[in-house]
């Protein structure tokens, strides 16, 4: 018999569907306030010797296409998770840092703890969810998305928070602010006209996924962002084990776990190694495993990403996965994103 989609119906069902028209409230909301041109205006000018961004969860994976866009213009800039920034590297607490810190809820328990720890001493730049947090009351400056409520898992939040983080980026690395917002929008187009074919993609995937006990995210650059945050939404829709590394770490160990009922899902990404990542596909597909590349071209229609600039690629590319949340829903014959044991904020450390 085959599955129901009509049961992953749920609130997060609903949040996925509500996300072109959350990313065009975030657009629509992008302001360059006088905090923010100051703080860029210290970065151009080296008062601030490094960035730190920093995150949790999804917050944190969705930091990668930033990363690389500051260090592309020459800033010293570094990733790391709040939780090991506060413990482990309070060295970066100085006037010289600008810490970006990235939190949907802007209340987390590793964010209050950030607060505590810097105690003003790091310029702190907020990009939240929720204007009246404490990591909005206490940064310097602020960029707000308008995803609007969410139900549970990060969907909403995650890709509003990546086009905050592709306009600040412009901001900071003085591109033209224009062409930033005319990219976020081609993008809320475009993940409309992907999503509009949900059923299809559902029902595709749970033939593609049927049976299938290990499932791997793989990528590289930019698309680190889809590949680290759709291993975590994927175990919070479905309870399903996934994990997410790069393509090259993928190939030093997890390659030996290749069997008929593993399932490795590909991020083609930039052109620079768009070539082995399609290679790596095809060695997996030669080992007897399942194998898929997400690319504009790619040969299977739920992993086609409709075509858009790069810069806005990473807000695309987790639409696949959420489709596999869905699916994989429907195979066990469950809601997706109905979260037993965890909350949408974490407040204990």
């Amino acid at each position: 018999m085959p599955p129901d989609p009509t049961v992953v119906q749920g609130s997060y069902f609903r949040d996925l569907m509500d996300q072109p028209a959350a990313l065009s409230a975030t657009l629509a909301g992008l302001e360059a306030s006088p905090g923010l041109r100051e703080m860029a205006r210290r970065l151009r000018h080296g008062e601030f010797q490094r960035v730190v961004l920093t995150g949790m969860g999804s917050s944190y994976h969705a930091l990668h296409p930033l990363n690389l866009e500051l260090i592309n213009h020459r800033v010293t800039s570094f990733m790391e998770e709040t939780s090991e920034l506060v413990y482990y590297k309070s060295r970066f607490f100085d006037p010289r840092t600008l810490i970006i810190a990235v939190s949907q809820s802007g209340r987390s328990a590793e964010i209050v703890r950030l607060l505590e720890v810097n105690a003003g001493r790091a310029g702190i730049l907020a990009v939240t969810n929720t204007p009246d947090s404490p990591l909005a009351r206490n940064a310097g400056a602020m960029v707000l998305s308008h995803a609007g409520s969410e139900f549970s898992v990060s969907c909403k939040t995650y890709v509003t928070a990546l086009a905050a983080l592709k306009w600040l980026g412009d901001l900071l690395c003085a591109n033209d602010l224009e062409t930033a917002k005319s990219e976020v929008a081609g993008a809320a187009r475009a993940a409309e006209q992907y999503q509009c074919r949900w059923e299809d993609h559902v029902s595709s995937l749970t033939a593609k996924l049927r049976d299938v006990r290990h499932l791997f995210l793989v990528g590289r650059g930019a698309s680190m962002a889809a590949v680290g945050t759709g291993g975590l939404v994927v175990k919070e829709s479905d309870h399903f084990p996934t994990e997410g590394m790069s393509c090259a770490a993928f190939r030093h160990g997890p390659f030996e776990m290749l069997s008929p009922d593993t399932f490795v899902l590909v991020f083609a990404g930039d052109e620079r190694t768009r070539s082995l990542n399609a290679g790596l596909v095809r060695d997996v597909v030669a080992q007897g495993a399942r194998a898929e590349l997400v690319a504009e071209d790619a040969p299977s229609g739920v992993f086609r990403l409709p075509a858009a600039p790069a810069a806005v690629r990473p807000i695309l590319e987790i639409l696949p996965v959420q489709m596999i949340t869905l699916a994989l829903a429907a195979l066990a014959g469950r809601e997706a994103g109905r979260f037993e044991r965890a909350s949408k904020i974490t407040t204990v450390e």
